[in-house]
């Protein structure tokens, strides 16, 4: 599979639970505004971003597909907010 103009590929990280009290709070619960995903394949158009990045993505962007069992987001160049370099 490979993103073609502005539009990245990304498989979504899950974060560990966090623990508040006697409470375990999810991704789903916190008001954390952004994903933490990895790209999969980035279009030839995008700039600053590579396969393999660890990335942070508004929450809000783009939509899902099914690719080969795999549960992958699309979402376009702008939804980038932080790119991890380790």
């Amino acid at each position: 599979m490979q993103a073609v103009n502005y539009y990245i590929v990304v498989e979504k990280i899950k974060e560990a639970p966090t623990k508040i009290g006697g409470l375990e709070l999810t991704d789903e619960i916190t008001d954390n505004r952004y994903n933490k995903g990895k790209t999969i394949s980035v279009g030839n158009l995008v700039q600053g971003v590579k396969n393999n990045d660890i990335i942070y993505y508004d929450r809000h962007a783009g939509y899902g597909i099914e690719h080969e069992g795999e549960h992958l987001f699309v979402i376009k160049e702008q939804d980038v907010v932080v790119v991890l370099w380790e």
